[in-house]
């Protein structure tokens, strides 16, 4: 059985509007193959090829997306009670324990995960120190860089 993925409703919604305009572009990029035809010989056409290519990185990416989203478990944080434990969805401030730096960060899927942007893949070694953790508790993890050290600020469900 196929192991699903948690992702947030806003994840599912940035992905279905992915497919929505890749497969709106189906139609142009098959007008492009036709026009390319047009020029002759395909061997020598870069037009014709460049439309296949474009042709063939936009149906893997269709197929990558819909495996996502039918493998997905859609978890709405605000669908859930507050614990005060780290969960899934959760944003989470933090303060190092050795430089004082503050940073805020959530739990969300793997497709999702984009440090520059705060949100961190459930599956990263700092979101497996945090699971099930609350407000004021010590976590260390191994990272990259060496072991870290956070205490938690707050837990919030937003």
């Amino acid at each position: 059985m196929e192991e699903r993925e948690p992702m947030t409703v806003e994840g599912e919604l940035l992905l279905k509007k992915e497919l929505e305009i890749l497969l709106s572009e189906r139609p142009k990029i098959s007008k492009e193959i036709a026009a390319a035809r047009e020029f002759g010989d395909l061997k020598e056409n870069a037009e014709y090829h460049a439309a296949k290519e474009q042709q063939g990185l936009s149906e893997a990416r269709i197929r990558e997306i819909e495996s996502k989203l039918s493998r997905s478990q859609i978890i709405d944080i605000l669908a859930i009670p507050p614990s005060g434990k780290i969960i899934f969805g959760t944003t989470i401030e933090l303060v190092n324990i050795l430089d004082d730096s503050e940073v805020e960060y959530k739990i969300v899927g793997e497709d999702e995960a984009d440090v520059q942007t705060g949100k961190i893949s459930y599956s990263s070694p700092l979101s497996r120190a945090l699971i099930s953790k609350e407000e004021g508790d010590i976590v260390k993890f191994e990272s990259p860089s060496g072991i870290q050290e956070y205490e938690i600020i707050s837990v919030n469900h937003r």
